[in-house]
């Protein structure tokens, strides 16, 4: 009797087990039903704009060179400092030309031996002219004679100065050895080095720089636009500058030029812009700052907009869908306006009290 009892207990034990796995594959395989989330439409400002790449650089941007070819025999300066026009930032010791050098002494050596024959004649004719054998008209064609050949001689000696030292006598305290700053702002960079070789500038040549000098006070930024984006800029748009070395800072700027001709730069056209930085910004930019440029095409204060994943198109109409009912949706087409790529401006069609659905799915807690 027992032994009956435990397998008839055994028995409902199994058969109760099989329902119940059937009854637990049962709901697991049924699909949760989909619950959507809502939003509502907000108050919010949109920006229409574009990006540009590009740099920060001075307006003024100079490199200075030397008149005179030579040795560096002295800087004055050092990168980042700050230097006015007509400081002198460097010497030039010149290494003069040896062919240019024997013809200038021997430019000198002729002009000595007129000078001195022009003298002679000049005191043997100034004695007869005292003793009134000649007349003063002859006497005047002696004294223009050792005029002329006393100028040759000191222009002879002068060249001979300048290719030695870079300076005549006449020069007084101007000297071409001497390399001074053109403009004035702060020194970017100093390429050169005490001992080494420059080459003058000249129609031929343009010079060995010495120094690179910018008023760094009035900086601009430099950057390409592509050729989809330019036709929607215009002169004196307002652009916010993203600097990547300076973080938690924009700059303001103004556009100010668009270049009439494009390049091709990998494979696509690209348009030179430039853009005057607002002086007011409080922050040391430093020339060569990498920058990124947003270009204000548009702008909207406080307008009502929605998200644009929420937004569908039926045959290129725009339209939500709007909960009636919990998880219930109906169709409704608006009218929109301006988009910055996120949100966009609805101007008809929507009231802030409309829940619209989204197409995320809300969890639901077993």
């Amino acid at each position: 009797m027992i032994k009956q009892t435990i397998k008839i207990t055994f028995l409902i034990l199994f058969i109760g087990l099989v329902f119940w796995t059937f009854y637990f594959l049962y709901n697991k395989s049924q699909k949760p039903p989909e619950v959507y989330k809502t939003i509502k439409p907000f108050d919010t400002t949109i920006i229409k704009k574009t990006v540009a790449t590009g740099s920060v650089t001075p307006r003024k941007e100079i490199n200075v060179k030397p008149q005179v070819s030579g040795i560096i025999e002295k800087l004055y300066i050092i990168a980042g400092q700050e230097i006015k026009q007509g400081d002198i930032i460097a010497k030039v010791k010149i290494i003069p030309n040896m062919l240019n050098l024997a013809n200038a002494e021997n430019r000198i050596n002729t002009a000595q031996v007129n000078f001195d024959n022009a003298k002679l004649d000049y005191d043997r004719n100034k004695t007869l002219f005292d003793q009134n054998v000649i007349s003063k008209a002859d006497m005047q064609v002696y004294d223009m004679k050792l005029n002329a050949a006393k100028i040759e001689l000191e222009s002879a000696q002068n060249q001979l100065q300048i290719i030695k030292e870079g300076a005549s006598k006449t020069a007084g305290a101007t000297s071409n050895t001497f390399v001074k700053a053109t403009i004035t702002g702060m020194v970017l960079d100093v390429p050169v080095k005490e001992g080494g070789q420059v080459i003058e500038s000249n129609t031929f040549n343009e010079g060995t720089t010495i120094a690179v000098v910018a008023n760094m006070g009035e900086m601009i930024f430099e950057g390409r636009l592509d050729e989809s984006e330019v036709g929607k800029i215009k002169e004196n748009m307002d652009i916010v500058l993203t600097i990547g070395a300076i973080d938690k800072e924009s700059f303001t700027a103004k556009l100010e030029y668009i270049a009439p001709k494009g390049v091709i730069e990998n494979g696509a056209i690209q348009f030179l812009i430039r853009a005057a930085i607002d002086k007011t910004n409080s922050s040391f930019l430093r020339a060569g700052y990498s920058a990124n440029a947003d270009i204000i095409l548009d702008k909207k204060e406080r307008v009502m907009a929605i998200p644009e994943s929420v937004l569908q198109f039926d045959k290129e109409k725009p339209y939500v869908e709007i909960e009636t009912k919990k998880q219930v949706f109906e169709k409704r087409f608006i009218k929109t306006g301006l988009s910055d790529g996120l949100n966009i401006e609805v101007l008809e069609g929507l009231q802030k009290t409309d829940h619209i659905k989204t197409p995320q799915l809300e969890e639901i807690k077993d």
